[in-house]
């Protein structure tokens, strides 16, 4: 009786794990997987994972999509020159400032441009507003939570 009370006990541990893992991500903060979309075609480029330590964002690329046309930073200068473009640190810096997260830093593997950054949380948290500015000029995308 003691083993399958003791099997019965893991069991419900290793359930509750998986149920923990399983739930859904916190529509209050961008940490988690974001779908990016290429701004010239419209299509999905890339998923960005963001995480979340002591209230400043940091965002990577984790994947590329079937869209993706570069799997290197070409445009890149220096040390990331030609780096693989999965595990490139992109986004850094942001802090929460009301409903939004400002004075980050954005890098577009695209151009290979630093930009100062903000982003915001909207349509319930499924969609990340990120933007990247650079003296006046301003770019923005929304990229899709994925779940």
């Amino acid at each position: 009786m003691k083993t399958i009370s003791a099997n019965v006990g893991f069991g419900a541990l290793c359930g509750l794990l998986l149920l923990a893992g399983a739930q859904a991500a916190d529509p209050n903060s961008p940490a988690g997987k974001w779908k990016t979309i290429d701004d010239k075609s419209g299509k999905p480029k890339s998923i960005v994972q963001i995480t979340e330590n002591n209230g400043v964002l940091t965002g990577k690329i984790v994947g590329l999509l079937e869209g993706a046309t570069e799997q290197t930073c070409s445009k890149c200068e220096g040390e990331l020159k030609d780096k693989p473009l999965v595990g490139m640190r992109i986004l850094w810096d942001l802090k929460k400032e009301g409903a939004e997260w400002v004075d980050g830093k954005i890098f577009n593997p695209a151009d290979g441009g630093t930009y100062a950054s903000k982003a915001k949380l909207i349509d319930g948290g499924k969609t990340l507003e990120v933007t990247g500015k650079w003296l006046f000029f301003s770019k923005q995308q929304k990229w899709q939570r994925v779940d």
